[in-house]
């Protein structure tokens, strides 16, 4: 119950709304950063959920193929997409600090 606590507060902490507010305000900036928050945060919960402790980057994409087999299959047929997803927001991200 604990973990699943956790992995809905994650998901929770992802602001989508706000992100899609910042991105009418042409605050693009703003809405990368909230953008790949969201999604960092989703495959955390995601990770939490199989047991998986994560290291404490921004970027878990190697994580989720590692652990691929863990997941359902209807989730692992999304990994490659939400991988590369991750990576880019997060080199993205970079750039918009």
């Amino acid at each position: 119950m604990k973990i699943l606590k956790l992995a809905s507060s994650y998901i929770r902490q992802g602001r989508v709304s706000d992100a899609i507010e910042a991105y009418r305000n042409a605050n693009y900036p703003y809405a990368l950063r909230l953008s790949q928050e969201a999604v960092e945060l989703s495959l955390k919960a995601s990770l939490i959920l199989i047991g998986i402790e994560y290291p404490k980057i921004h970027d878990v994409s190697g994580i989720l193929k590692l652990y691929r087999e863990r997941f359902p299959k209807w989730f692992r047929s999304e990994i490659d997409f939400l991988a590369e997803t991750s990576s880019r927001l997060a080199i993205k991200r970079e750039i918009s600090f």
